[in-house]
């Protein structure tokens, strides 16, 4: 299967954004996971139902930097991506197949405002951090 272009419209972020670095061609490189989630809407009229559709995408470098940084739950965005198969072995030897969303252009939709509103009232929320195992 070719790549398939997604395009995503109106979502709004169910989470943060997870952020790591893993080990590039180049170096280490920036990998962010964000989910999206939008509505679709199936019918007409009185049998019209509201749907909502969530999707895991990746970004990668600085594009995972920033959204990272500026975007957070509940934030809103417009995402244009492609999927992709993937398949690799388990750690059995089995063969696993599946499917990947890549984020080639994301829009932040708030205002400069709301991103600082909303950045301002996760960094009140009390964190629960986990207890370290050994």
């Amino acid at each position: 299967m070719a790549n398939v272009q997604v395009i995503q419209r109106h979502a709004h972020l169910a989470g943060a954004v997870k952020l790591e670095f893993v080990n590039g061609r180049e170096g280490r490189l920036a990998k962010a996971t964000l989910t999206a989630i939008s509505n679709q809407y199936r019918g007409s009229g009185e049998d019209r139902e509201e749907r909502a559709v969530a999707v895991q995408w990746t970004l990668w470098g600085k594009q995972a930097e920033h959204a990272a940084e500026y975007l957070g739950k509940g934030s809103h965005v417009n995402v244009v991506g492609r999927l992709h198969n993937t398949q690799y072995q388990d750690g059995e030897g089995r063969e696993v197949y599946g499917m990947a969303f890549t984020v080639e252009d994301i829009d932040y939709l708030d205002s400069k405002a709301e991103s600082e509103a909303r950045r301002s009232r996760s960094a009140q929320e009390p964190h629960n951090p986990q207890p370290a195992t050994a």
